[in-house]
């Protein structure tokens, strides 16, 4: 494995054999692998898992985030060589390979780790050639851009998902990666939810009559979706109850004069600390971003901000000053991670409640 400064890191090929050239990120997480790998954030990126062990229980279909894995490459210290868990269907190692998805153990990922947090998230290139020139490599390495992720992983069609027990909201929800949990969640508080792809024009949307929209989770760089933050943009002034996750929160931003930054490395695993401003308490979050909403670029006439990262002080949500419209950079629906701002989705379903009078 070769990173953009040069140093190069040698282990044992896993999953495809195959050249790769991604962006190199890190995440923290002692499970939840197989989420991981299918979380939709994660195309065009490499994931260095820095827990030394991983794959020791395998994988199975349902714990999947979507239809497939997404993730360029996977790197990890020592690569469990079978599944230990009465759900498991199929090695980790088998998984990688059915999908084409490189990969390397053996590397010493804590020291990996250490560079990445230190000189910031970097490309890198994974190859199993024999012989091969670092000078050569790093030109093409260097190059390499996350682009145009957003249209790879979104929908094609809209797809409907029914509440699973008595119906009683219809929510629209624009996937620009969505994740399946986030789904679920809104399913089991009595939602039909219809997920609409990223290009779909807000005025298609609003002609559904739905009670509420919420924007997705998605990968690569906020700012880069013009045409998808113009229809934000209408969707915020319809007044219809908005709830927005991740990249849904950083294009929400945008869309109403905030600007967006990348962060040196980013926010990615199960143990971020948030603290919600309105309750005084810090709760224990799920994240995978790599870009934030710069504070001094929210205007307090729009939007305050709600929540705030203890570690670096980052905006982690926002309030707005219109009616029934809120946003969050980590992840309420977890998987992996903890489970302990489900509660954003009862604050969503509440808003939802309040637009049909309140006797739902």
């Amino acid at each position: 494995m070769i990173l953009a400064n040069g140093t190069v890191f040698s282990g044992t090929s896993i999953g495809a054999c195959e050249d790769r050239i991604c962006e190199l990120v890190f995440n923290t997480s002692m499970t939840g692998y197989q989420e991981i790998l299918t979380d939709p954030s994660y195309a065009g990126q490499g994931v260095v898992m820095s827990y030394p062990l991983i794959g020791n229980y395998g994988v199975n279909h349902e714990d999947n985030e979507s239809g497939q894995p997404w993730a360029e490459a996977f790197v990890v210290r020592h690569l469990s060589p079978r599944g230990s868990n009465f759900r498991c269907e199929d090695t980790l190692d088998q998984y990688l390979k059915n999908y084409g998805i490189s990969g390397i153990q053996g590397v010493d990922t804590r020291a990996l780790t250490k560079i990445l947090r230190s000189e910031g998230s970097m490309n890198a290139m994974l190859t199993c050639a024999e012989y091969f020139s670092v000078e050569e490599s790093l030109e093409a390495i260097r190059a390499y851009r996350v682009k145009g992720t957003v249209e790879r992983v979104s929908r094609k069609e809209p797809e409907i998902f029914p509440a699973y027990e008595t119906q009683r909201h219809r929510v629209a929800l624009m996937d620009y990666g969505v994740k399946q949990s986030m789904i679920e969640c809104l399913r089991r508080r009595g939602c039909q939810v219809t997920v609409f792809p990223a290009s779909t024009p807000a005025a298609q949307v609003l002609a559904g009559n739905f009670d509420g929209v919420m924007l997705s989770n998605g990968p690569g760089d906020p700012a880069d979706n013009g045409t998808i933050i113009q229809e934000v943009r209408a969707l915020y002034e319809s007044q219809l109850s908005l709830f927005a996750v991740c990249l849904g929160h950083q294009l929400l931003a945008l869309a109403t004069g905030a600007k967006t930054g990348r962060l040196p490395y980013g926010h990615r695993g199960g143990n971020h600390p948030v603290r919600d401003l309105a309750e005084g308490r810090v709760f224990i979050t799920s994240q995978n971003h790599g870009y934030m909403v710069l504070a001094d670029t929210v205007d307090p006439k729009v939007a305050e901000i709600s929540h705030t990262n203890v570690n670096d002080q980052t905006v982690e949500g926002l309030r707005y000053k219109r009616p029934n419209c809120f946003t969050v950079q980590f992840h309420p629906e977890a998987s992996p991670g903890p489970q302990d701002t489900e509660y954003l989705f009862d604050r969503f379903v509440s808003m939802l409640k309040t637009r049909n009078g309140g006797n739902q």
